[in-house]
């Protein structure tokens, strides 16, 4: 599961179950408060281009592409924005091959926002846009189990839709589309945080799929990845094992070790790690082993104060083994900083969007429920409240985002309730009427929420001092290191084509997994 899945499960948790008890409270709740004076034009113009919209969501949805292998995903997003006047500023951002930044702006100086559209797919999770199991376009190897499709259409969208809306008006200011890849691995906005490109920005926007209508004070953890690599020395492990030094003994000691800090942490940090290498056969006393490891907390100094821990731990594991450990911090991210001022305006505007779905819709979503051996319930038919500062055990690289301008987040309804992310209802929702609605409802809030930052100055204002009084003096340091230049896993022949690397010694595409 990705950073974000588990953030929006956590969303889903505080704010859907039970789900017939809250529910009941939602609708008992005060409406989201008269709707923005923007609302009715953002409608519109996300109306006049609902046919790119959905052009994208499909056409992503169709072509589905594992993180960092979006060839042809990203190219459908640049190929909406250059036909509706943006200028591509950046191919290949952040030394990411399928990342991107576009702009249009119009007369002089202005509010600038930005807008966040990821598209990126997801393993073991291909399926036909049908209520049941069954291969999608590319059978079940890939599918958009994360509804990134109609993420990314949705932001888009908006973002073109806002341009309408500033022309229409004459408002001057600038638009940004970051083409955020890989956001299931090593997510590109990280790289973008790093490399400065939100620095300027007023303001950004984004928004996931979710079983739920909800926005609130959502607050995620910072993280930290670590790859711990042991080297010890072969030996016949039945007649001189004496002779070897074992990298598994040095990887089963660190995992010893973190269990033991455990009872010292502080209740809101996570340790979970996996074996990534282990030796080979039994007979053979291993010289090679591997653990990845996360480290989750609430702030950045939390991780960080953690993160050297389990290095002194790697340390000891490799003296007691006489091994050698060697630490690879190789990704890291931010907390997510909520912004009240942005989120209640955002949840403004989704009151003003209507929640409507077909007796057709439902039945796709029960019969997906029933497959799922979940209570029939169909899809979410009203906005949750705006929820409370609550706080989550998972991540998200908008994180590193929200630390560098004021950022907003939201959940629209894109699965039956009950449904996760992650799953294969998802990538069939996306595929039909219920994706759609998603990408269009999302690409009018966002559009909305948009035109109100650039024409409202009071609104920007109050954005920045919730953001300076929550971020404090905290500047904001990437937790990449210094000497990562790009994500692990780009396909080689993306770097070729990019000019940033040679040709592999041995390298054939035709073993590439797309």
């Amino acid at each position: 599961m990705s950073r974000r899945a588990l953030m929006l499960s956590s969303l889903a948790t505080a704010a859907l179950w039970p789900v017939g008890a809250d529910l009941a409270l939602a609708q008992d709740a005060p409406p989201a408060g008269p709707a923005p004076e923007s609302a009715a034009a953002a409608r519109d113009a996300v109306e006049a281009i609902r046919d790119q919209i959905l052009r994208i969501s499909r056409e992503v949805w169709e072509t589905p592409e594992l993180s960092l292998h979006e060839e042809i995903s990203h190219q459908i997003h640049i190929r909406e924005l250059e036909a509706a006047g943006f200028t591509i500023t950046s191919r290949g951002t952040s030394n990411i091959p399928t990342a991107f930044v576009a702009e249009w702006s119009q007369g002089e100086g202005g509010a600038k926002v930005g807008f966040l559209p990821e598209y990126d797919a997801l393993p073991g999770l291909g399926n036909a846009a049908e209520p049941r199991q069954a291969p999608g376009p590319k059978g079940t190897e890939v599918g958009h189990g994360c509804g990134h499709n109609q993420l990314g259409a949705g932001c888009t969208g908006a973002a073109i839709a806002l341009k309408a809306m500033m022309t229409a008006d004459g408002t001057p200011g600038l638009i940004r589309v970051y083409g955020c890849a890989a956001e299931e691995t090593q997510g590109a906005k990280v790289y973008m945080a790093r490399d400065g490109l939100f620095d300027d920005l007023d303001a950004a926007l984004a928004w996931h799929p979710g079983p739920m209508n909800a926005t609130g004070l959502l607050r995620t953890a910072a993280v930290d990845m670590l790859r711990i690599t042991f080297t010890g020395r072969t030996a016949h492990a039945g007649v001189d094992p004496w002779e070897g030094r074992s990298a598994l003994k040095g990887a089963e000691l660190f995992g010893t070790g973190i269990q033991f800090m455990r009872e010292h942490l502080q209740p809101t940090t996570r340790l979970h790690y996996v074996y990534e290498a282990a030796g080979e056969t039994p007979n053979v006393v291993p010289d090679h082993a591997a653990v990845l490891i996360m480290i989750r907390d609430e702030s950045r100094a939390s991780v960080e104060a953690v993160t050297e821990w389990v290095r002194d731990v790697a340390r000891g594991a490799a003296l007691t083994t006489r091994t050698e450990a060697e630490v690879d911090l190789f990704f890291g991210m931010h907390d997510l900083l909520p912004n009240e001022p942005l989120l209640q305006r955002v949840h403004q505007h989704m009151g003003a969007v209507p929640i409507e779905w077909s007796a057709e819709e439902q039945d796709f979503a029960k019969t997906c429920q029933r497959e799922m051996g979940l209570p029939e319930q169909g899809l979410m038919p009203i906005l949750m409240p705006l929820l409370p500062e609550i706080t989550t055990g998972g991540g998200t690289d908008v994180g590193d985002v929200s630390y560098i301008t004021p950022t907003a987040l939201f959940a629209w309804v894109s699965m039956p309730i009950g449904v996760g992310l992650h799953t294969w209802p998802v990538t069939a929702c996306g595929g039909m009427s219920i994706g759609d609605k998603s990408a269009i409802a999302s690409a009018t809030i966002m559009a909305g929420v948009g035109h109100d930052l650039i024409t409202d100055p009071e609104l920007r204002a109050a954005a920045r001092a919730d953001f300076d009084r929550r971020r404090g003096d905290r500047p904001f340091v990437s937790a990449l290191p210094e000497d990562k230049v790009r994500p692990e896993g780009i396909p080689p022949h993306l770097l070729i084509r990019d000019g940033s690397d040679e040709i592999p010694a041995g390298y054939d595409p035709a073993h590439e997994v797309h």
